[in-house]
């Protein structure tokens, strides 16, 4: 009897473990929601997690015509932390539904934004899904340092405000950083571009660090600014490259100047 009684429970020791280290989505969006800081270690996410449509979502401006959109702003308001965590799914603080349906008609006309009030930490966590922050507004210091990236990491037009650490940070797909304002502490070194590493009229306020990063598809840095320097010391680019128009303490260069 006792034999048996330690088999099954030899057996359910991996749905246990299982259990312990895997977390609804919806979950931590009712934790954000209840107003109670978000701290996952080594535990697996699974369902999409949308910040897109939290509690205090408001109309941040509505459509006067046809043409325009509405748009809705939810905002985190307390800190959000992931350390060595996997996102079986989408991440979402950017959502417009007529992506999903590319026809004329019945169209929405909606997109939903989300802002981080407090620190946010993706450090060494895997996003499986979609990842898309287009728009995000991060007031407090961002990092999603070690993390991978399996498809499109989507941060169009978003800003920083006190710090964007991408470190030793993995992009499968494209890394669209389009438009994206860094803030004076911010940093890609290390970091690996398997595709595009959009960064086309980005503004970086201080330096922009790429020292070691390993660029293997189009380093995209067309009417890129930064206000200080530019390291690229140890940068290895493989695929193309795009520098025109780029500006380095509001001077031309090319990436031969950089790297000499």
């Amino acid at each position: 009897m006792k034999k048996t009684l330690l088999f099954l429970f030899l057996l359910a020791v991996p749905f246990i473990t299982w259990a312990q280290t895997s977390v609804n989505a919806a979950d931590i969006v009712a934790k954000i929601n209840r107003g109670e800081a978000v701290i996952y270690k080594d535990a697996t996410i699974v369902g999409v997690l949308d910040l897109t449509k939290l509690d205090n979502m408001r109309l941040e401006k509505k459509a006067d015509n046809k043409n325009s959109t509405d748009e809705y702003i939810s905002t985190v308001k307390v800190p959000l932390t992931f350390v060595n965590c996997t996102f079986k799914a989408d991440v979402l603080a950017y959502y417009n539904p007529d992506n999903q349906d590319i026809k004329l008609v019945n169209r929405k006309n909606e997109v939903f934004n989300t802002n981080f009030d407090k620190a946010v930490r993706f450090e060494n966590c895997v996003f499986e899904g979609a990842s898309a922050f287009k728009y995000a507004k991060f007031k407090d210091e961002a990092s999603f340092a070690g993390s991978s990236f399996w498809h499109e990491a989507l941060f169009k037009y978003s800003k920083f405000s006190r710090s964007a650490d991408f470190t030793r940070t993995r992009f499968s797909e494209e890394a669209n950083f389009k438009y994206v304002t860094f803030p004076e502490n911010s940093s890609f070194g290390n970091a690996t571009f398997k595709r595009e590493a959009n960064f086309k009229y980005a503004k970086f306020s201080g330096d922009a660090d790429f020292r070691a990063a390993d660029f293997r598809g189009l380093a995209n840095f067309k009417y890129t600014k930064v206000a200080n320097k530019m390291h690229l010391q140890r940068a290895d680019f493989r695929g193309n490259e795009d520098f025109k128009y780029t500006q380095v303490n509001n001077q031309k260069v090319s990436r031969a100047d950089l790297v000499n």
